[in-house]
């Protein structure tokens, strides 16, 4: 059996995280798809969240661990992968606050902008699920697109000035995180700054097929959405 068995869903912000992850580190793992699996009885026993990527391995007090930050964070500080999670304290801090700014201010705007061209159900509360009509939904899928911008840019003066990563000149698991989620904004053709193209090409040269095998499942799940919009 494989050291990880890692449950994912190809066309995932949070699940491609992970797979750039383990295959950047070289650990053994087991991928296993569970598209159109997920909300069983069998599932949730072991992940009552519902949520991937899910990582299962006995040296967890559940036996499982959900959420891709906390994963990438367990395995790093499990097998002392320093060179994607520093161990000093500042550095570390540095990385942690990159995720966690990403999951609590920049991801929430582009779930809003860019779920409905992708075809994800939105969360409870959203707009988009509400009882309004398409234009409404459309003017606030709007505005979390414009709102995108200024996070973006702030990523890019605080956390990668004079950088070509936010791990320094390798990039870290913060690095795994923002450049998984910057890709799902090619499914509304977001307008990216120059150097928010030039971040995701070093980014992919760096880490090559660890990167791009990944990424290419969520590029062609994209394309296949907007041909079916064509």
């Amino acid at each position: 059996m494989a050291t990880n068995t890692l449950s994912i869903l190809k066309p995932s912000v949070n699940n491609m995280t992970v797979r750039i992850f383990v295959r950047a580190a070289d650990l053994d793992f087991e991928e296993v798809d569970v598209w159109g699996k997920k909300s069983t009885p069998e599932f949730l026993a072991k992940d009552p969240a519902d949520l991937t990527p899910l990582l299962e391995e006995e040296g967890l007090p559940k036996g499982a661990l959900w959420e891709s930050c906390a994963i990438m964070q367990y395995l790093c500080n499990k097998h002392g992968l320093d060179r994607f999670y520093p161990s000093d304290p500042g550095e570390r801090a540095m990385v942690d606050s990159a995720m966690f700014y990403l999951i609590g201010t920049f991801y929430p705007l582009l779930a809003r902008a860019t779920y409905p061209a992708l075809g994800f159900g939105q969360y409870p509360g959203e707009v988009a699920t509400a009882d309004v009509d398409d234009e409404t939904k459309e003017k606030a899928r709007q505005e979390a697109e414009d709102a995108l911008a200024a996070p973006l840019e702030a990523f890019h003066t605080f956390f990668l000035e004079g950088k070509r990563f936010i791990g320094g000149d390798q990039p870290s698991i913060a690095d795994m995180r923002w450049a998984a989620t910057l890709e799902f904004l090619r499914a509304i053709d977001y307008d990216f700054p120059t150097w928010t193209e030039e971040y995701l090409a070093r980014m992919e040269e760096t880490l090559g097929d660890a990167y791009s095998e990944p990424v290419a499942d969520v590029r062609g799940y994209i394309d296949y959405v907007k041909s079916q919009s064509a």
